[in-house]
């Protein structure tokens, strides 16, 4: 069974308007990244309280933290950065939740991630330490521009860091967005077996923008084809960014979100992926 989420934040800012789109489509799930303008990682525990309490009153839940854990560069302050990724993991907990995106850094400026991969395991290795701490999950998300940006690189981080506390979301338009096919040169190359969740949005090829699922060159024909074969069970979070994209956020609006919402709906109908959406 599938549970349907969202990045509730592409809707708009405020908490009721997410909520009110949301529940129109049958979605009672929100993956929090933004609130008011506000990142999940810089909410104040007060500020989170009010929220969670606004949530529960609605019945919706709270499967993942849309952090930005990881999206900085390898010459930035690492140990600035490990108390934000403390706080954020109390963030989580006050939304009732033990799953945290995150990401596997940027190079230096002028460097090759690829060629900084010692201080990227390091640095993993140490998140996922205090995410055993903290008793979290941390999911590492594919994206442009770091370390993970590949499939050779996602599967490096997981062979090289097995652990219960770090597991993948696999983000077709993001392969896509660095040419790869994110079917024949991900998905039935391994990363299928480290794919615990998904972010949903398609993209075309190259500067082409992101559309609906199934619409663009993400494969989700031959991926969808094989989650039914092998009966997938986890959560996809609606990430459309049909109107705007960002490096931390992006938009789409009440009306294009309840379309990207109904795509996937029916990629799920076509293939025969039954799913829940609260």
């Amino acid at each position: 069974m599938i549970t349907f989420s969202a990045f509730a934040d592409e809707i708009g800012p405020e908490l009721d308007l997410q909520m009110d789109t949301c529940e129109a489509h049958g979605i009672k799930c929100i993956d929090v990244r933004g609130i008011d303008g506000t990142n999940v990682s810089a909410m104040a525990l007060d500020k989170v309280a009010e929220y969670k309490s606004r949530l529960d009153d609605r019945s919706f839940t709270v499967p993942f933290i849309g952090s930005p854990i990881g999206k900085i560069k390898i010459s930035d302050d690492f140990d600035a950065h490990i108390e934000l990724i403390k706080h954020t993991c109390d963030v989580a907990k006050g939304f009732g939740c033990s799953s945290i995106r995150m990401f596997s850094f940027y190079p230096t400026d002028g460097c090759d991630i690829r060629n900084q991969r010692g201080e990227v395991i390091d640095r993993m290795g140490r998140m996922v330490d205090l995410a055993e701490r903290h008793d979290v999950v941390l999911y590492h998300e594919n994206e442009s521009g770091i370390y993970g940006f590949s499939p050779e690189g996602v599967k490096d981080l997981f062979a090289t860091i097995a652990s219960d506390r770090l597991k993948g979301i696999f983000d077709p338009a993001n392969f896509v967005n660095d040419g790869f096919k994110p079917y024949d040169d991900c998905w039935s190359q391994g990363l299928a077996e480290l794919t615990d969740a998904f972010h949903i949005k398609d993209k075309l090829t190259g500067d082409g923008p992101c559309v609906p699922a199934g619409e663009g060159d993400g494969q989700f024909d031959s991926i969808f084809t094989d989650l039914a074969r092998r009966g997938f069970d986890g959560t996809m979070t609606l990430e459309p960014h049909l109107a705007a994209a960002g490096q931390f956020s992006g938009f789409s609006g009440p009306d294009l979100f309840g379309k990207a919402i109904a795509a996937l709906k029916a990629v799920c109908d076509r293939y025969g992926l039954t799913y829940q959406t609260a």
